[in-house]
Protein backbone atom coordinates (compact mmCIF):
# COMPACT_ATOMS: atom_id res chain seq x y z
CA UNK A 1 0.00 0.00 0.00
CA UNK A 2 1.25 3.48 -0.89
CA UNK A 3 0.23 5.59 2.28
CA UNK A 4 0.52 9.60 2.57
CA UNK A 5 0.10 11.77 5.36
CA UNK A 6 -2.93 14.24 5.29
CA UNK A 7 -3.97 16.98 7.86
CA UNK A 8 -7.58 16.18 9.04
CA UNK A 9 -10.11 19.23 9.79
CA UNK A 10 -9.39 19.21 13.84
CA UNK A 11 -5.49 20.07 12.75
CA UNK A 12 -4.54 15.87 13.53
CA UNK A 13 -2.74 14.13 10.97
CA UNK A 14 -3.40 10.65 9.20
CA UNK A 15 -2.57 8.25 6.33
CA UNK A 16 -4.31 8.20 3.39
CA UNK A 17 -3.53 5.34 0.85
CA UNK A 18 -3.65 6.14 -2.71
CA UNK A 19 -4.96 3.83 -4.27
CA UNK A 20 -8.01 2.63 -2.12
CA UNK A 21 -8.53 7.38 -1.52
CA UNK A 22 -9.29 5.65 2.11
CA UNK A 23 -7.38 7.31 5.37
CA UNK A 24 -6.71 5.63 8.31
CA UNK A 25 -9.12 8.29 10.43
CA UNK A 26 -12.03 10.55 9.51
CA UNK A 27 -10.94 13.74 7.21
CA UNK A 28 -13.30 15.52 9.45
CA UNK A 29 -10.98 15.06 12.88
CA UNK A 30 -8.70 12.02 13.14
CA UNK A 31 -8.18 12.71 16.93
CA UNK A 32 -12.04 13.60 17.61
CA UNK A 33 -13.38 10.27 15.62
CA UNK A 34 -10.58 7.97 17.56
CA UNK A 35 -11.46 9.98 21.38
CA UNK A 36 -14.89 9.76 20.73
CA UNK A 37 -15.96 6.79 18.80
CA UNK A 38 -13.51 4.60 21.09
CA UNK A 39 -12.51 6.33 23.78
CA UNK A 40 -15.86 7.88 24.92
CA UNK A 41 -18.03 5.58 23.56
CA UNK A 42 -15.96 1.78 23.88
CA UNK A 43 -13.37 2.25 26.68
CA UNK A 44 -14.83 4.93 29.04
CA UNK A 45 -18.01 2.65 29.73
CA UNK A 46 -16.32 -0.76 29.98
CA UNK A 47 -13.61 1.23 32.58
CA UNK A 48 -17.04 1.91 34.97
CA UNK A 49 -17.40 -1.99 35.00
CA UNK A 50 -14.32 -3.17 35.49
CA UNK A 51 -10.18 -2.13 35.62
CA UNK A 52 -8.48 -4.77 34.09
CA UNK A 53 -9.69 -5.14 30.81
CA UNK A 54 -9.44 -7.06 27.36
CA UNK A 55 -9.43 -4.71 23.90
CA UNK A 56 -9.22 -6.13 20.66
CA UNK A 57 -8.88 -3.73 17.94
CA UNK A 58 -9.54 -4.99 14.08
CA UNK A 59 -6.99 -2.68 12.14
CA UNK A 60 -4.27 -1.79 14.22
CA UNK A 61 -3.34 1.05 12.35
CA UNK A 62 -1.27 4.09 12.93
CA UNK A 63 -1.16 2.98 16.54
CA UNK A 64 -3.92 6.54 17.47
CA UNK A 65 -6.20 4.66 19.30
CA UNK A 66 -3.82 2.51 21.53
CA UNK A 67 -1.87 5.19 22.60
CA UNK A 68 -5.91 7.01 23.38
CA UNK A 69 -6.13 3.83 24.95
CA UNK A 70 -3.24 3.61 27.65
CA UNK A 71 -3.56 7.17 28.64
CA UNK A 72 -7.48 6.43 29.57
CA UNK A 73 -5.97 3.55 31.41
CA UNK A 74 -3.59 5.47 33.40
CA UNK A 75 -5.87 8.25 34.39
CA UNK A 76 -8.34 5.86 35.34
CA UNK A 77 -5.47 3.49 37.14
CA UNK A 78 -6.54 1.00 35.12
CA UNK A 79 -4.51 -2.27 33.33
CA UNK A 80 -5.27 -3.36 29.51
CA UNK A 81 -4.79 -6.07 27.83
CA UNK A 82 -4.68 -4.96 24.06
CA UNK A 83 -4.80 -7.02 20.81
CA UNK A 84 -3.92 -5.45 17.46
CA UNK A 85 -4.80 -7.25 14.46
CA UNK A 86 -3.09 -5.80 11.37
CA UNK A 87 -3.28 -7.58 7.80
CA UNK A 88 -1.01 -4.28 6.81
CA UNK A 89 1.93 -2.93 9.49
CA UNK A 90 3.10 -0.04 9.17
CA UNK A 91 6.22 0.87 9.95
CA UNK A 92 7.13 3.61 12.85
CA UNK A 93 9.03 6.01 10.78
CA UNK A 94 5.77 5.60 8.80
CA UNK A 95 3.70 7.00 11.63
CA UNK A 96 6.02 8.96 14.02
CA UNK A 97 6.07 11.91 12.18
CA UNK A 98 1.71 12.15 12.95
CA UNK A 99 2.51 13.66 16.34
CA UNK A 100 0.27 11.35 17.91
CA UNK A 101 2.85 11.31 21.00
CA UNK A 102 3.80 14.56 22.56
CA UNK A 103 7.16 14.03 23.54
CA UNK A 104 8.55 12.55 27.29
CA UNK A 105 6.76 9.35 28.31
CA UNK A 106 4.10 9.26 25.32
CA UNK A 107 7.00 9.34 22.74
CA UNK A 108 8.40 6.51 24.36
CA UNK A 109 5.68 4.43 24.66
CA UNK A 110 4.66 5.44 20.74
CA UNK A 111 7.69 3.83 19.59
CA UNK A 112 7.60 0.86 22.04
CA UNK A 113 4.43 -0.04 20.96
CA UNK A 114 5.10 0.41 17.46
CA UNK A 115 8.76 -1.43 17.98
CA UNK A 116 6.91 -4.11 19.93
CA UNK A 117 7.48 -7.92 18.65
CA UNK A 118 4.37 -9.81 16.74
CA UNK A 119 2.77 -12.58 17.53
CA UNK A 120 3.57 -12.54 21.28
CA UNK A 121 2.69 -10.46 24.48
CA UNK A 122 4.84 -7.02 25.10
CA UNK A 123 4.49 -5.69 28.56
CA UNK A 124 5.14 -1.89 28.47
CA UNK A 125 4.13 -0.71 31.69
CA UNK A 126 1.57 -1.69 34.54
CA UNK A 127 -1.00 -0.36 32.45
CA UNK A 128 -0.91 -1.37 29.28
CA UNK A 129 0.28 -4.84 26.89
CA UNK A 130 -0.45 -5.18 23.81
CA UNK A 131 0.12 -8.29 21.36
CA UNK A 132 0.16 -7.56 17.61
CA UNK A 133 -1.22 -10.13 15.00
CA UNK A 134 -0.42 -9.92 11.64
CA UNK A 135 -3.02 -11.37 10.13
CA UNK A 136 -6.35 -10.51 8.26
CA UNK A 137 -9.97 -11.58 10.68
CA UNK A 138 -10.76 -14.35 9.00
CA UNK A 139 -7.57 -15.69 9.42
CA UNK A 140 -7.20 -15.22 13.27
CA UNK A 141 -7.45 -17.52 15.70
CA UNK A 142 -9.24 -15.65 18.94
CA UNK A 143 -10.18 -16.98 22.48
CA UNK A 144 -13.33 -17.33 23.32
CA UNK A 145 -15.32 -14.96 25.64
CA UNK A 146 -12.42 -12.98 27.10
CA UNK A 147 -12.96 -9.14 24.77
CA UNK A 148 -14.10 -6.88 26.95
CA UNK A 149 -14.06 -3.96 23.85
CA UNK A 150 -13.63 -4.22 20.35
CA UNK A 151 -12.36 -1.91 18.40
CA UNK A 152 -13.84 -1.92 14.93
CA UNK A 153 -11.57 0.13 12.62
CA UNK A 154 -10.93 -1.45 9.31
CA UNK A 155 -11.16 0.53 5.81
CA UNK A 156 -14.90 1.43 5.55
CA UNK A 157 -17.43 -0.52 3.09
CA UNK A 158 -16.86 0.91 0.47
CA UNK A 159 -12.99 0.03 0.14
CA UNK A 160 -13.48 -3.14 2.49
CA UNK A 161 -16.56 -4.80 1.69
CA UNK A 162 -15.70 -8.15 2.53
CA UNK A 163 -14.31 -6.40 6.00
CA UNK A 164 -17.86 -5.98 6.74
CA UNK A 165 -19.54 -9.47 6.59
CA UNK A 166 -22.11 -11.49 8.79
CA UNK A 167 -19.21 -14.73 9.72
CA UNK A 168 -16.76 -11.91 11.05
CA UNK A 169 -19.07 -9.99 13.07
CA UNK A 170 -19.92 -13.71 14.00
CA UNK A 171 -16.39 -14.24 15.19
CA UNK A 172 -16.22 -11.33 16.96
CA UNK A 173 -18.99 -12.11 18.99
CA UNK A 174 -17.79 -15.61 20.14
CA UNK A 175 -14.54 -13.27 20.76
CA UNK A 176 -16.93 -10.69 23.22
CA UNK A 177 -17.40 -11.48 26.79
CA UNK A 178 -20.88 -10.99 28.75
CA UNK A 179 -21.57 -7.26 28.66
CA UNK A 180 -18.70 -6.94 26.22
CA UNK A 181 -18.99 -3.95 23.84
CA UNK A 182 -18.49 -3.59 19.74
CA UNK A 183 -17.79 0.24 18.73
CA UNK A 184 -17.37 1.20 14.95
CA UNK A 185 -17.70 4.28 13.57
CA UNK A 186 -19.37 2.88 10.42
CA UNK A 187 -23.51 3.46 11.17
CA UNK A 188 -24.72 2.03 7.58
CA UNK A 189 -28.04 0.11 8.44
CA UNK A 190 -26.80 -3.21 6.72
CA UNK A 191 -23.94 -3.17 8.85
CA UNK A 192 -26.16 -3.13 12.16
CA UNK A 193 -28.42 -5.74 11.33
CA UNK A 194 -25.53 -8.26 10.62
CA UNK A 195 -24.00 -7.52 13.89
CA UNK A 196 -27.45 -7.93 15.37
CA UNK A 197 -27.73 -10.76 13.79
CA UNK A 198 -24.15 -12.10 15.06
CA UNK A 199 -25.70 -11.55 18.43
CA UNK A 200 -24.86 -8.21 20.13
CA UNK A 201 -28.03 -5.90 21.30
CA UNK A 202 -27.31 -2.97 18.82
CA UNK A 203 -27.93 1.04 19.46
CA UNK A 204 -27.03 3.61 16.72
CA UNK A 205 -25.42 6.61 18.92
CA UNK A 206 -24.06 10.23 18.07
CA UNK A 207 -20.93 9.95 15.73
CA UNK A 208 -18.04 11.99 16.01
CA UNK A 209 -17.73 15.14 14.10
CA UNK A 210 -18.97 15.75 10.80
CA UNK A 211 -20.56 12.28 11.05
CA UNK A 212 -24.29 11.76 12.78
CA UNK A 213 -24.14 8.59 13.88
CA UNK A 214 -21.90 5.53 14.77
CA UNK A 215 -22.89 2.40 16.16
CA UNK A 216 -22.06 0.32 19.59
CA UNK A 217 -23.46 -2.79 20.48
CA UNK A 218 -23.17 -5.21 23.52
CA UNK A 219 -23.18 -9.24 24.09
Amino acid sequence: MKRKIITTADGSQTLEVEELEETYHSRHGARQESEHVFIQMGLVPALVEKKELTILEVGFGTGLNAILSWKTAKQAGAKIHYIGLEAFPVTFDEVAPLGYAEGGEEAAFFQKLHEASWEEEVVIDEHFSITKHEVKLEDATLEQGVVDVVYYDAFGPRAQPEMWRLPLFEQLFEATNEGGIFVTYCAKGQVRRDLASAGYDMERIEGPPGKRHMLRGRK
